[in-house]
């Protein structure tokens, strides 16, 4: 059974069907009317688990409700955290910020308006959680029933759906803290339910404990060698992605947020005193868990003929390294991915992939774009120089200040022969992949890995921009309806012309992020040299230097704007706190649009993150008169490209606060209470007022 064939095609009428025998009691009702009688249906068990097709069609069904984390127009019963209108936790963090008062992340958590009351942009209740946990362990209990299955098939079928449980759990975890432990499906013959929310620690030991228990049951990865394990059966559990969510829900567990001396918030509610929220307690031991695990899956891959690797360019240029960057986390069957979720839709225009509108056939070029994520200054200053040093506007004197005009933000601009001018990225090669930035080229050629097109006009009154940021005038706008709002575009997923019709995968986990892990965890545990050396591997991929060769290159000196000469002390290598900020900024740089800075966010109860103004880019074209250079606000496709005007290479960057949707937590210290219970979201009322045994969260 083609596994993507099936889980991308509706999920057929069996897999469907099958939900209707989840019938337990009426006096308790759990998330996802999880132990709710459901309505309707023919299907029963003994029809599911009497077939051997029709009992891996159920659990394709089960693969169907994960956590997808792109924007996604979801029909009626699919996860809540599916549609776009709910937002994605990359919002609220420093990088991105979205502008449309339409959308959650606007009337709901940048005006701190979220409650109790409401769902979350993971739904304790109504993302199919409880849904998929209790299909699992139906499918596990009722494994033995099925004709026709091998005992290898069965022990497979069996560890994907504990793989199922725990990357469900996980989704919860992540951002609500300890959960109720399910293990079993219930009949509702039970009598009175009680199922205590667990603490932190045994929420996170439940979650290992089903992962240890499959990977011995999965394959490594689906590598064409048979013709069950071709590439069309990408998505499906393999024991890398099961070790790596294991070290992943460590590092969680190993992380301040929970291995503390001190609760994140005043240590007064019962979730803090029952432990469900944090340990009680720092233990380095759980620094050490989580660099087992990490290291445990290297060697395994090694082992394994290292099939598991980075995408490396074919040639040493910035386009090759974008090109490796993007078909790293973009081809089906990546060696790059661990693994990856999907829905029914595609990136045609009935479709609705939402990920952001599409420019193609059928597609219109100007939007809507009201969903779209505007990348910010702050996440645009991670990303170093085209060298490998690490950004500075005032250390690099060649940028010039940040009103400067010299044009080296983005590319270099160099006089050839006959006066032809050479443009050359200035900027970390993942720059342009995440984020799309001024002069940058309209596409990235698949095939040939060549920047072709137009290049953007992001200036004020540029072909693209327009005016989304600011008048003619200069009087900033911030057009919330629009794609460049913040100066910035969205680049990450935005797949283009090339992926029209196709199924757009969501990497859940990745070979880079599992480096960057290893990393992190190495250097909590006091090994920085070696931490840095996985750091370095990743930024090799794009043609970085070493991390400590790039910031020695940094400039240690500058002058203000009065011209006196000031200095700034350089990260320092030898300190662990600064090596692990430098690991937290490339996470950034190779991880957008993947959770994994909200993820940083909360894990370090990064307050001052969540607190600190954000900037936008405000962007003029330059046209000498005489001996000076004004702005010139005209695009330059139309008129004057078809003139023969020269193309424009000199500009004027200044960056402004982006105000037109502020957020409220920008008004706060970074260790109000107001702030700190953000670092996990409220508990449903609906289900602690069920009396199952929840508490909810501190703060809420």
């Amino acid at each position: 059974m083609k596994f993507q064939h099936k889980i991308l095609s509706g999920v057929m009428t069996i897999a469907l069907g099958s939900m209707a025998f989840t019938a337990c009691t009426d006096s308790v009702k759990f998330g996802d009317a999880f132990v709710e009688k459901a309505p309707g249906g023919t299907v029963t068990m003994d029809t599911v688990f009497n077939s051997a097709e029709y009992t891996k069609q159920f659990l394709v069904g089960c693969y169907v409700q994960q956590y997808y984390g792109l924007p996604y127009k979801n029909p009626t019963g699919s996860p809540w955290s599916q549609s776009y209108w709910n937002s994605k936790l990359d919002a609220l963090t420093d990088c991105y910020h979205q502008h449309f008062s339409g959308s959650a992340a606007y009337t709901k958590y940048y005006s701190n308006a979220l409650t109790a009351n409401d769902d979350a942009m993971i739904s304790y209740n109504n993302d199919k959680v409880w849904e998929t946990v209790h299909h699992c362990w139906l499918l596990i209990e009722n494994i033995d029933r099925v004709p026709g299955l091998s005992d290898a098939e069965k022990a497979s079928m069996i560890a994907q759906a504990k793989c199922l449980i725990a990357a469900r759990y996980f989704d919860l975890f992540s951002v609500y803290g300890g959960l109720p432990i399910v293990e079993k499906t219930y009949t509702g013959l039970e009598g009175d339910l009680s199922i205590k929310r667990a603490t932190a620690e045994e929420t996170v030991n439940f979650m290992v404990n089903l992962l240890d228990e499959a990977i011995p049951n999965l394959r490594w990865a689906y590598n064409g060698s048979t013709t069950d394990t071709d590439e069309s059966n990408v998505g499906r559990w393999t024991a890398a992605g099961a070790m790596a969510l294991k070290a992943k829900i460590l590092l969680f567990n190993a992380s301040p947020l929970y291995n503390a001396d001190q609760p994140y918030y005043d240590g007064s509610s019962q979730a803090e005193q029952e432990h469900v929220v944090w340990h009680g307690g720092f233990d380095q031991a759980r620094w050490q868990r989580c660099l087992d695990a990490c290291k445990a899956f290297m060697d395994r891959n090694a082992q394994e003929g290292s099939y598991y690797a980075l995408n490396q360019a074919s040639a040493k240029t910035p386009d090759a390294y974008r090109q490796a960057y993007r078909m790293g986390y973009v081809l089906q069957g990546s060696h790059e991915i661990l693994h990856s979720t999907r829905v029914a839709g595609t990136t045609s225009k009935a479709a609705s992939y939402q990920w952001p509108s599409f420019v193609g056939p059928g597609f219109s070029s100007t939007g809507p774009w009201r969903h779209s994520y505007g990348p910010t200054q702050e996440y645009v200053d991670m990303f170093c120089w085209s060298d490998g040093t690490l950004f500075d506007w005032q250390c690099d004197s060649t940028a010039g200040n940040i009103n400067g005009d010299k044009g080296k933000l983005f590319f270099e601009v160099k006089t050839g022969r006959g006066g032809a001018s050479q443009i050359t990225a200035s900027r970390d090669p993942r720059l342009y992949e995440n984020a799309i930035v001024n002069g940058q080229k309209e596409r990235l050629n698949w095939a040939t890995g060549v920047s072709e097109g137009d290049r953007y006009e992001l200036w004020v009154g540029g072909y693209h921009e327009g005016y989304q940021v600011a008048n003619e005038q200069g009087t900033i706008v911030e057009q919330d309806t629009e794609r460049f709002p913040s100066g910035y575009g969205t680049i990450k997923y935005y797949l283009g012309t090339e992926y029209y019709g196709k199924f757009t995968q969501w990497v859940y986990l990745s070979y880079d992020e599992m480096l960057l892990m290893y990393a992190e965890a190495l250097a909590q545990c006091g090994q920085l040299d070696e931490a840095i050396k996985y750091v370095d591997q990743v930024r090799a991929r794009v043609g970085l230097s070493g991390l400590k060769v790039g910031i020695s290159k940094m400039k240690s000196t500058y002058k203000d704007a009065s011209g006196v000469t000031q200095t700034k002390t350089k990260p320092n290598m030898a300190n662990k706190d600064e090596v692990i900020e430098q690991i937290l900024r490339e996470r950034a740089c190779e991880l957008g649009m993947s959770n994994n800075r909200y993820y940083d966010m909360i894990r370090y109860k990064r307050g001052d993150w969540m607190t600190k103004q954000l900037h936008g880019l405000v962007t003029y074209r330059l046209l000498k008169v005489g001996t000076n250079w004004n702005r010139h606000i005209r695009a330059y496709i139309g008129d004057d490209k078809d003139a023969g005007v020269a193309e424009p290479t000199r500009f004027e960057f200044s960056t402004f606060p982006l105000g037109n949707r502020s957020r409220v937590l920008w008004e706060y210290d970074a260790n109000d209470l107001n702030v700190r219970k953000w670092f996990l979201f409220p508990l449903p009322i609906s289900e602690i007022n069920k009396n199952y045994g929840l508490v909810q969260n501190p703060g809420w």
